[in-house]
């Protein structure tokens, strides 16, 4: 099947005179996760990741996807005739490397130019330019031979209520054009749809698990313009709107819009916004790239929110802790596969009050799947528990309250040594960094050795990102919070922590072919103590589910790591333990049992 659509997009590449297509996993907007509508890149590799960019030539097609997924992309694209590209491994080149080894002197590249970055663009041009490559961007030839592509999605939008969002949006919009003045800017294209909906206090659902509306929004000093399709504005939000002196514009308009524009200090940012929509502005126009003042903002949450992420975390703790609870007590003796543990975890959070979807599609992995970091069980391809080894489930949930995002690695019997040092060594890292103490200032980038120390020790890593930023309510993963061991364009892990922000805090350790483990918590960074060296800062937990026991060498760990895990474990019992009911309270206080250095 994948051959065969090769086969046919290279007889558009044919006609349109290309000499390489490029196909990355985007929309419009730069979203991680994408609407149906828009997996093109899936479509024609078969790789179901979501991170990846594919380059299709006349003799050759290639996908370069990072360390995540290199394990999944490996058995995905076994018999496509698709290579595969180890992004930052020794030897591999970059997509930029490689089109400019592959493409003939005066050859033409061609991509859809609504879901490739200006930024990236740009940074291909230069690239290509010696070679006078040139570019063609209108035309999405994936989507033209996409047989049954799905329909664009178009959801209703919704208010979120001031008191959960914590702060109006005529407040919002006011603090956004005290921005755009303070970086000279006389108007703002905004595409990202997480900063569109947080701007406004409103939430829709055109990405699954990320309550967004396909939108653009542009501001100037007068007006505010939003671009969005119109099935998805009832009455009664129109009134909203307009009640914010927000005008609403068809979703595709905003093309000819910005191509009307002349003599504006634009801010945008050139990484979100797509080659498209940036190729049609006037050249009268000045160009302010910088990041989204709303991506800065959003990142940092005000004390409503703060609270109401407290509030959630308990219920999805209650949630998790009976599903663990389920799983222990069930194992080997009535049958439960991937599915359908994770169906059960989904019945659990759905009990919850405020719960509205999953936060991201739920990772359910036993044993050798959990390999896998971003592994997915359907229906072709799941295993059945068994009491032994290793069970690893990464989920969460969208509440009215917030997001959540948890991990947990749990004992479903007899384990190796190696798996039993591995368990907790990772456990190890999650609590160093969670107790971690730092001055103000201190950037993510920093703290990421805290939580791989204990596996460095031993000659081990991961090969993923340590933490991301959360949203409200929003994005699983959200900018520009992150605690990864090396800065990219993409995970910006340079920015400094602040009080507010949201981070995951996620070691793992992945053996293939045999196991994975990931322990994560989720953090809220909170200042502590100020004195003569400066303003300390720290991390207050938000996610209270025990850490399983039945996997903790203790003779690995140091007095100090076995009081970070018998205080953490305090903590979950005095938090989660009212929701519960006798036997799993009972089960509980087994389970967060304060241990003993040995």
């Amino acid at each position: 099947m994948i051959p065969q659509r090769l086969e046919r997009l290279r007889v558009k590449m044919r006609e349109c005179r290309m000499d390489a297509y490029l196909v990355p996993t985007a929309d419009y907007h730069e979203s991680e996760y994408v609407d149906p509508y828009f997996k093109c890149r899936e479509y024609i590799t078969g790789f179901t990741g979501s991170a990846g960019t594919a380059v299709i030539t006349e003799d050759e097609a290639c996908l370069w996807t990072d360390g995540r997924y290199f394990v999944q992309a490996a058995q995905q694209l076994k018999e496509s005739g698709i290579r595969l590209m180890k992004m930052g491994e020794q030897g591999v080149p970059t997509v930029e490397e490689y089109l400019k080894e592959k493409l003939p002197q005066g050859g033409a590249l061609g991509f859809d130019g609504k879901v490739v970055n200006q930024l990236f663009a740009q940074g291909l041009q230069e690239e290509l330019r010696p070679k006078g490559i040139t570019l063609l961007y209108d035309r999405d030839l994936v989507g033209e031979i996409w047989e049954g592509r799905p329909e664009l999605s178009s959801g209703e939008i919704w208010v979120l209520d001031e008191k959960y969002a914590g702060k109006s949006a005529k407040a919002k919009l006011l603090e956004l054009r005290e921005s755009m003045e303070g970086a000279g800017a006389t108007a703002h294209l905004l595409t990202t749809l997480d900063d569109i909906v947080w701007l406004l206090n409103i939430r829709g659902n055109d990405i699954p698990c990320n309550p967004v509306v396909l939108s653009y929004f542009v501001v100037t000093k007068q007006n505010c313009l939003l671009f969005i399709q119109p099935q998805a504005v009832n009455c009664q939000m129109k009134e909203y709107l307009e009640s914010l002196g927000v005008r609403l514009q068809p979703y595709e308009e905003v093309y000819e819009f910005v191509k009307s524009l002349r003599g504006e200090r634009i801010l945008l940012e050139k990484s979100c916004v797509n080659y498209t929509l940036c190729q049609s502005l006037d050249d009268s126009n000045v160009v302010i790239d910088r990041m989204n003042p709303t991506t800065w903002a959003k990142a940092i949450k005000n004390e409503t929110e703060m609270e109401n992420i407290r509030r959630a975390h308990i219920k999805d703790g209650v949630a998790v802790t009976r599903f663990l609870y389920w799983v222990k007590n069930n194992i080997g003796k009535i049958p439960i596969d991937e599915i359908s543990a994770a169906d059960k975890l989904e019945s659990l959070r759905k009990e919850q009050e405020g719960y509205l979807e999953p936060s991201f599609g739920t990772i359910s992995a036993y044993g050798a799947n959990a390999a896998m970091c971003h592994y997915q069980a359907d229906e072709e391809h799941h295993q059945e528990l068994q009491p032994r080894g290793l069970y690893l489930v990464d989920s969460g949930g969208q509440y009215y309250e917030g997001t959540t995002d948890i991990t947990r690695t749990i004992v479903l019997g007899e384990l190796t040594q190696e798996e039993r040092e591995h368990f907790t060594l990772v456990a190890m890292g999650m609590l160093r960094l969670g107790n971690a103490q730092f001055t103000e200032g201190t950037y993510g980038m920093s703290l990421d050795c805290l939580a791989r120390g204990p596996l460095w020790e031993r000659g081990l890593d991961f090969n993923h990102g340590t933490g991301h930023g959360v949203g409200y309510l929003l994005n699983v993963h959200e900018r520009p919070t992150g605690i990864h061991r090396r800065t990219t364009p993409k995970n910006l892990a340079g920015e400094v922590l602040m009080e507010g922000m949201l981070t995951s805090d996620e070691p793992g350790m992945y053996v293939e072919g045999s196991h994975g483990i990931r322990t994560e918590n989720l953090l809220l960074c909170k200042r502590l103590e100020k004195n003569e060296y400066g303003q300390f800062m720290g991390f207050e937990f938000v996610t209270f589910v025990p850490i399983d026991l039945d996997g903790i060498e203790v003779s690995l760990m140091t007095p100090k790591d076995v009081e970070y895990l018998n205080a953490y474990h305090s903590q979950v019992f005095e938090k989660i333990s009212p929701y519960l009911n006798e036997e799993e309270t009972q089960w509980l206080r087994e389970y967060t049992r304060p241990l003993k250095c040995s």
